[in-house]
């Protein structure tokens, strides 16, 4: 058995299959209509009885043909195999129905529905079927022809559906995994900073709290806000995820609110340099700039040791944007290198955009972070 032959054995039914709808019943009784209006009205009808009742009878299959596509080919070509044996046992010639049209159906559910399993056994069925049914109603080569290529064409509107609504849920599958790893990022890049302020502020509190408690009463404010704004964002994350919930989507900060990362106390100081004239660029870099700056500055918070000061600062010149965030603090040669989750989304980020970055110790010591975005991203 070739690959291509296992791979089609092996396929899965179809995901989502949807098990009766509204217009199930409609296509039924309309079958339904047809047959017993043909059965009447026809002259030339042979065993109007008994085909008529057949083609009636039949007609209820079709409510199943997606949960079921497999057992109803079965059903509906058995029976026309059935037909057209009794014709080549001597039987009268053309017995039954053109309304019996409709198993064609059938073959297309079973190609759109059908595991690959139920789609080879049922079309080997059907191939019997119309093979017995052609040698029992032979008639010209052109009909043959026709016939034959009306059911290969059934099968193959199936196999184009099946296969535009598996690219369709994959491409959606797809996106929805971009959207998760979108959100950890925000979510860990958040998080990350806020509770890094938090402990930053804990440890100056702690250590200022015998000589000036006024200092760690300021210190637990600044815990309070940070932890305010940390649960408030959280939250609107959370109603984003819900499903059913509203999203209301708040604007993503960008380079003009890097100023509010500044600060002067505790220690490590921050300073941010940003030029003029950084209003008008595209709204995923604006957004990115900022994240890695914060992202940066939080690895700075965490992890530089004796750092005295962080400087964020940002150029931009020939098309680039370029981020640069260095510290001060004491590289320990013995300690690894620990690349978390934020170095990695920091990476992704730039990724996306087409950019560059680099993080490493720096000659003159402490630790930089450089990042490149491009500024002629597509809005």
């Amino acid at each position: 058995m070739t690959t291509a032959a296992r791979s089609l054995w092996a396929e899965p039914r179809a995901a989502d299959a949807p098990e009766r709808l509204s217009r199930d019943g409609v296509l039924v009784g309309a079958v339904m209509v047809a047959a017993l209006l043909e059965g009447v009205l026809r002259d030339d009808v042979v065993w109007r009885p008994f085909a008529t009742i057949v083609a009636v009878g039949l007609a209820p299959v079709l409510l199943w043909r997606r949960t079921q596509p497999l057992a109803c080919v079965v059903v509906g070509f058995g029976t026309a195999m059935a037909l057209g044996l009794a014709t080549l046992a001597g039987g009268p010639p053309s017995v039954g129905l053109d309304t019996m049209i409709f198993v064609l159906v059938l073959v297309y559910a079973l190609v759109r529905w059908g595991s690959g399993r139920e789609i080879v056994i049922g079309l080997t069925v059907v191939l019997v079927g119309a093979v017995i049914g052609t040698i029992a109603d032979y008639t010209r080569p052109a009909d043959v022809i026709g016939g034959f290529g009306i059911l290969v064409a059934a099968a193959a509107g199936g196999a184009a559906f099946r296969y535009r609504a598996e690219s369709w849920r994959r491409a959606l599958d797809q996106i929805r995994s971009q959207e998760r790893v979108g959100l950890a990022r925000e979510l860990h890049d958040m998080v990350a900073h806020h509770v890094s302020a938090i402990a930053v502020q804990a440890q100056a509190g702690r250590a200022m709290a015998g000589q000036r408690p006024e200092a760690a009463l300021e210190a637990l404010a600044v815990i309070e806000g940070e932890a305010s704004r940390t649960l408030a964002e959280m939250r609107a994350m959370v109603r984003v995820l819900r499903d059913g919930a509203p999203a209301k989507y708040t604007p993503q900060p960008g380079v003009a609110d890097l100023a509010s990362l500044a600060r002067r106390d505790p220690v490590p100081v921050v300073n941010v340099e940003v030029p003029d004239g950084l209003d008008e660029l595209p709204l995923q870099v604006d957004a990115a700039l900022y994240r890695l700056a914060q992202e940066a500055l939080t690895n700075a918070l965490r992890h530089a040791h004796n750092a005295s000061r962080v400087e964020i600062r940002v150029d931009e010149g020939g098309g680039r944007l370029r981020l640069r965030v260095a510290d001060d603090g004491q590289i320990d040669p013995g300690r690894p290198t620990i690349h978390g989750f934020g170095l990695l989304g920091m990476t992704e980020r730039v990724q996306l955009l087409g950019g560059t970055l680099r993080a490493g110790p720096a000659p003159e010591g402490g630790w930089t972070v450089e990042a490149e975005l491009p500024t002629d991203v597509r809005r």
